[in-house]
């Protein structure tokens, strides 16, 4: 893989993300308590032998800096081994990243000096295990000159993805993002499900440069590789598809976009199920992250009848303090308090998070920071939810942002 260089994509605004994605980047936000989104793709290369990378950063990336620069220090420079990050330089034009497409064009001199032969793109918003080695390995054995990820998907959610069209060889023959119809191609790999693009592409460098150049010169284009560069050189070259095989080795593959509030939650809450749909505790494929110095969590008061500091079906980082509160089915991240009395069911608290005495909190997101005060309610009533200020998703899920240290109290 000494021949790959990886392009992490992790510049995008994040604003179905809002207002988790207020201070900092998507890629940034946490997930599973005490990783971070981007963790789970830098461990798919890391885990794939892949050992050169750029992180293609835009939208207030402070924290998602401070987060690679003390947790992903692993490599070996003196190898030719990086993670690089890569801000907007304007080395092409004098804009902001316009897109996907653009982001990569805007970053040719660096592919052009540190390249190799094969580009992996990649997004930094997606859970999923991948080994890159197996798909650069088709796209060789294929012939190939770009190579798409696909998964494969009941037709009726066609319309939120790209689907591929796919001939019997693998060759994608038409590529069609977001179709508002019911004619999605029936998948090559399965005829009862529709191939749908993952956002992971191999190009073959020279390639890759020739239609990143192409694209810039498009006025009407929007600069994206899913809704541009892929249909527009399918007649071009020979572009494969490649059928996503999952190393979570579960029943059914797993792989989810969380670029929403309510698709971030549910991966979330994916992970405390019993037997956990995306497994974090595989030593074979491990997900790195960022150690903080935190001690180890706690849990205390026994009283019955009482009080009882206790989580069930939950995850609990380091520097927890469960006081005689109840957490269950909930992601707990780094430094969370809940005072004695209170109740957190489905919800995650992000780091340093405290549930005052006597509230109860349940189908929520609570930013970072927040002090939830003694006897809130949160979670039970969307009317009152929304009088307070919070955000309520389509799926029902309360968001409490992080914009103020406290939140004054609602009677139980």
């Amino acid at each position: 893989m000494e021949r790959v260089l990886a392009i992490l994509l992790a510049g995008g605004a994040g604003e179905r993300l809002f207002p988790l994605t207020r201070h900092t980047a998507k890629p940034a936000v946490p997930f599973g308590g005490a990783y971070r989104i981007i963790d789970v793709t830098l461990s798919n290369c890391i885990n794939s032998n892949v050992r050169r990378i750029f992180i293609l950063t835009q939208y207030k990336a402070l924290e998602l800096n401070r987060h690679i620069r003390e947790g992903w220090r692993i490599l070996a420079p003196e190898l030719g081994e990086f993670i690089e990050l890569v801000p907007p330089m304007k080395q092409m034009r004098d804009d902001w990243y316009l897109g996907t497409a653009d982001a990569a064009y805007q970053n040719i001199p660096s592919i052009v000096a540190d390249g190799g032969d094969y580009t992996l793109i990649l997004a930094g918003d997606h859970i999923y295990k991948m080994d890159y080695a197996d798909m650069l390995a088709w796209h060789v054995s294929r012939r190939a000159d770009i190579t798409v990820a696909t998964i494969q998907i009941p037709p009726g959610q066609a319309s939120r993805f790209g689907v591929a069209g796919i001939g019997r060889e693998g060759q994608i023959l038409h590529f069609e993002e977001k179709p508002q119809h019911d004619g999605a191609p029936r998948s090559a790999f399965n005829p009862r499900m529709v191939s749908a693009s993952m956002g992971v592409y191999i190009f073959n460098t020279p390639v890759l440069i020739r239609a990143l150049m192409e694209d810039a010169e498009d006025n009407a284009s929007t600069h994206d590789f899913g809704r541009d560069i892929i249909p527009r050189w399918l007649s071009k070259v020979r572009i494969i598809a490649y059928d996503f095989r999952d190393l979570n080795r579960k029943s059914v593959s797993y792989w989810r976009d969380v670029g929403t509030l309510d698709a971030y939650y549910e991966a979330n809450m994916d992970l405390v199920a019993v037997t956990p749909e995306f497994n974090l505790y595989d030593r074979e494929w491990p997900i790195r992250t960022r150690q903080l110095q935190y001690p180890p969590a706690k849990f205390v008061f026994a009283q019955a009848g009482r009080r009882m500091g206790i989580a069930l079906d939950s995850i609990v980082s380091a520097g927890c303090i469960i006081s005689g509160g109840r957490v269950i089915r909930s992601v707990l991240s780094p430094g969370v308090r809940v005072n004695s009395f209170s109740e957190v069911e489905k919800s995650i608290l992000m780091h340093e998070v405290e549930i005052g005495r006597r509230s109860r909190i349940r189908n929520a997101i609570i930013d970072a920071g927040v002090k939830i005060e003694e006897g809130c309610t949160i979670g039970y009533d969307e009317e009152a939810d929304r009088a307070r200020g919070y955000h309520v998703t389509e799926g029902g899920v309360v968001v409490v942002p992080s914009e103020s240290a406290t939140y004054a109290n609602i009677a139980v």
